[in-house]
């Protein structure tokens, strides 16, 4: 018999970054909605603040913290901070990423390769590290890594961003070997093309929506509000035995050869 919601996560906290719009704002609301206290960060502070009062009006517990996920020292800044404004550290949603380069590999800048993975994986490190003592002290925890179907294949333009992504899925994996004894999962979260000014590209076009239309077993674009719930079953207990995953949310275009 069933006594209590498994998606009930009251009284928890979640830092989610990358949270001002998109699939991390998404993500932020819906950890709010099932009742965690939610950290919404990313470079803009006003944009987080807009989140976190619509988060509140409407009953959940917001607060906003800026931060640059490249820089070390406003990631050790985002968790102090969230430490002093809700308490531990249960959930930590790592959605902020970069990519400045398009074109072929071989012409990419050493200072754009070096961005994209310090911002995209190193800095993933960096937050693991942090966040291990809240997650050991509270009995477990959850660690997000949103990632990219991207990782999953090769990408003539993009190709640098799907390799750091390709990477945190490892990292995932890693972390969850070295952490499942203390009860803290490690997952990552893989969306496909969705709805975000990012991907822009890549379904605002004729050439787009004619793929989507006829790849895409659901014949639709994504869109945020596809990918919040998938972060909550992995952040509560309705997860609990579930880690080292790579859970791809894409409409089942990954399926189609």
């Amino acid at each position: 018999m069933v006594t209590e919601n498994p998606f009930d996560m009251t009284g928890q906290t979640a830092i989610v970054t990358g949270a001002s719009k998109g699939i991390g704002r998404s993500i932020a609301e819906h950890l709010a909605y099932f009742g965690a206290n939610v950290v919404v960060s990313s470079r803009k502070l006003e944009q987080c603040q807009e989140v976190v009062d619509e988060i509140n009006a409407h009953g959940g517990k917001a607060a906003a913290i800026a931060c640059n996920i490249g820089r070390r020292e406003e990631i050790e800044a985002l968790v102090a901070k969230t430490r002093e404004t809700f308490g531990p550290i249960d959930t930590f949603v790592s959605n902020a990423a970069v990519n400045p380069y398009y074109g072929p590999l071989p012409d990419i800048t050493d200072e754009a390769y070096h961005k994209i993975m310090d911002s995209n994986v190193l800095s993933n490190i960096w937050i693991a590290k942090l966040i291990l003592p809240d997650m050991i002290e509270r009995g477990g925890g959850s660690y997000i890594i949103v990632s990219s179907v991207g990782s999953l294949k090769s990408h003539a333009t993009i190709g640098a961003y799907t390799i750091s992504k390709a990477a945190d899925n490892q990292l995932v994996r890693n972390l969850a070997l070295e952490w499942g004894k203390h009860n803290i999962r490690v997952n990552a979260l893989l969306p496909g093309l969705v709805k975000t000014d990012m991907a822009r590209v890549l379904w605002d076009s004729d050439v787009g929506r004619e793929r989507i239309r006829t790849r895409f077993p659901i014949p639709r674009v994504g869109l945020p509000e596809d990918l919040g719930p998938a972060a909550v079953f992995m952040a509560s207990r309705a997860g609990a035995w579930m880690t080292g995953q790579t859970v791809i949310v894409d409409g089942g275009a990954t399926i189609n050869p």
